[in-house]
C-alpha cells in the first residue's frame, strides 16, 4: 500500500475577507474532495494569527496528486480563492505514521 500523500497550505487572507473566504472554501472544497485519490481535507483557522488559515488535504499517492495539481478544474478553484489571499506558502509530505485516537 502507498504511502498517504498530505499537503498542507498556509494562506493569509486580506484583512476584513475571512468569512467571505471560509463560504468560498466550502463551496470549491468538494472538487477537491470528489477526486477519487483524495482523502479528506480540513479548513482550520490559526489561533495565533489574525487572517491565517492551514489547509491540510490528503491523497492516496503523490502522483494522483500533482495530475489533480495539474487539472484544469483545480487551477478553477484556485482563481475563486486567489482574490482572497494575500500571501501563502505550501508544504507536502509523505505520513509515516498514523495513530488512531484512543488505539493501543
Amino acid at each position: 500500500m502507498s504511502e498517504v500523500f498530505r499537503v498542507q497550505l498556509r494562506m493569509q487572507i486580506k484583512p476584513g475577507m475571512e468569512a467571505g473566504f471560509e463560504r468560498v472554501w466550502a463551496e470549491v472544497g468538494r472538487s477537491v474532495t470528489g477526486h477519487p485519490a483524495n482523502l479528506g481535507q480540513w479548513l482550520a483557522r490559526s489561533a495565533e494569527e489574525d487572517g491565517v488559515y492551514y489547509i491540510t488535504s490528503d491523497w492516496a499517492d503523490e502522483p494522483r496528486f500533482r495530475e489533480f495539481e495539474r487539472s484544469a478544474g483545480h487551477l478553477a478553484h484556485r482563481e475563486k480563492l486567489h482574490p482572497y489571499r494575500s500571501g501563502g506558502s505550501m508544504q507536502t509530505m509523505h505520513v509515516v505514521v498514523h495513530m488512531p485516537a484512543g488505539g493501543e
